[in-house]
């Protein structure tokens, strides 16, 4: 599958000649590709309704997170493939060291994305999300399903612990491959699942790819609730404990369904154990608070 999305990828209607593209490490459908002049990042993506990631939402919030000053330009898009400026030198941020600069990052892109957006765009409430792909791997039997009942209810009372919410524009997928430093500044790359959240989602879900401890974690809030202008009282640490859990959640169930319907390389049953086994950690310790 891989070799074919290379090749697609070099067959492009942007291309005036012949070029090679090689994996990029953002991840999985990333190519960086060379038409002997100068490189190009290329995702290769068709809509994935299991994952409910459709790329009309990628391309424009791409182009308004480029227009925000967060992302690097999107030069050209077709059916199934959008070519990026590539950014020389830049390499993922693997751990916590870069913390102000992700922090300062995150806060402009909450308060400054939405404005230069074209389309209303989409909610992510990861509640419902979660349960959608319940459905889905209840209804085609996967391994998952004898789990379903408990995660569910686990789902329920998350959902209550985090209460109203004031949305802003978050990225929602925050791993390490979504944050590239070239050297000089931190860009936000990868909008697949961009869309109206609760603040405190984002910085979960960047607690949990960095896996940040306590300590690390506080000092993240402070700093971000500096930048943001805003307070964190106990009820907003017990939230942001419950929207830690529901991102493992959710994790774990994309892994379940990656599990039934990839046929690519990814060894999603692994790595969804792994974040079950951090869910039941994060949900232990949110039940303290």
């Amino acid at each position: 599958m891989a070799d074919d999305a290379r090749r697609q990828a070099e067959e492009l209607d942007f291309w005036d000649g012949p070029v090679t593209a090689l994996p990029h490490p953002i991840g999985d459908g990333w190519f960086l590709v060379d038409d002997g002049d100068r490189q190009y990042a290329v995702h290769m993506a068709d809509d994935r309704p299991d994952h409910a990631v459709f790329r009309y939402n990628e391309i424009a919030v791409s182009q308004a997170a480029h227009d925000a000053g967060l992302s690097p330009a999107l030069l050209h898009h077709e059916p199934g493939a959008m070519v990026f400026e590539h950014l020389p030198d830049a390499v993922q941020i693997t751990s916590g060291a870069h913390m102000g600069r992700l922090v300062g990052l995150l806060g402009q892109s909450h308060l400054d994305l939405a404005g230069h957006l074209e389309v209303p765009g989409p909610m992510f409430w990861v509640f419902q999300q979660n349960r959608r792909y319940a459905r889905i791997i209840m209804q085609h039997g996967g391994a998952l399903a004898p789990a379903l009942t408990r995660l569910m209810a686990q789902n329920d009372e998350l959902e209550d612990a985090v209460g109203p919410i004031r949305p802003v524009f978050c990225h929602n997928n925050l791993s390490r491959a979504a944050f590239l430093n070239d050297g000089q500044r931190i860009w936000l790359v990868d909008w697949s699942h961009g869309g109206w959240n609760d603040d405190l989602y984002d910085l979960a879900g960047l607690a949990i790819h960095l896996e940040l401890d306590r300590v690390a974690e506080d000092e993240m809030l402070r700093h971000y609730l500096s930048v943001t202008d805003t307070g964190l009282e106990q009820a907003g640490r017990r939230r942001f404990a419950a929207w830690k859990c529901a991102a493992l959640l959710w994790s774990s169930l994309w892994c379940a369904i990656g599990d039934m319907f990839s046929d690519g390389d990814v060894d999603f049953a692994r790595q969804g154990q792994g974040k079950l086994d951090r869910l039941a950690q994060a949900m232990a310790e949110f039940r303290e608070h």
